[in-house]
């Protein structure tokens, strides 16, 4: 069997690295890549992040608050089958290339916290980032409540869906400090 050229091979510490050719393979991981966001070698979270920010500002100028809202709700189960097969073809059942989870996720909260000037929504951002990132208490009990044991068979719709999961809790913890903050 010849090694697929599109990912390139892993070294002895690192699951592999997708490539260009990778992320045009397949529409499923044109969408789990973050239509690229998520191929950096360097925190590639933090770029889906921005990605996701730049293009909810696009859409709040095309669609309504409500339309947005169906776009939200239509990402997430295609991101499911998008992050599953995305998750499958390279082998590892959380990539970190994998930015979709960060993309839908910071457009609910963005979704959720507008109207929100700069500064609010840059608060959200660093808020976010840092739920997502540090994975403190509800968001790393979501994070390891779909690991697959190491020798255990993989179900990669299960953690296709495990990928998302962390994000949205994140996200609920996120949106829970803005309305402590708020409300305060």
């Amino acid at each position: 069997m010849q090694a697929d050229p599109s990912v390139l091979p892993p070294s002895a510490s690192a699951p592999p690295r997708p490539t260009a050719a990778f992320l045009r393979a397949h529409p499923a991981h044109l969408i789990a890549l973050g239509f690229g966001a998520g191929l950096p070698r360097m925190a590639p979270g933090t770029v889906g992040t921005l990605w996701a920010w730049a293009a909810f500002a696009v859409m709040q100028l095309w669609f309504s608050p409500a339309t947005i809202g169906w776009i939200i709700l239509a990402s997430l189960p295609l991101g499911w089958w998008a992050c599953s097969i995305t998750a499958r073809d390279l082998g590892v059942t959380d990539p970190g290339c994998v930015v979709w989870d960060e993309v839908v996720a910071f457009w609910l909260v963005l979704w959720l916290v507008t109207p929100a000037g700069l500064l609010a929504q840059a608060v959200a951002f660093g808020l976010f980032r840092f739920f997502d990132a540090v994975k403190p208490g509800p968001v790393g009990w979501a994070d390891a409540l779909y690991k697959t044991p190491a020798g255990a068979p993989v179900n990669w719709w299960r953690a296709g869906f495990g990928i998302l999961f962390d994000d949205l809790v994140a996200a609920f913890c996120t949106l829970l400090v803005i309305a402590l903050w708020r409300a305060w």
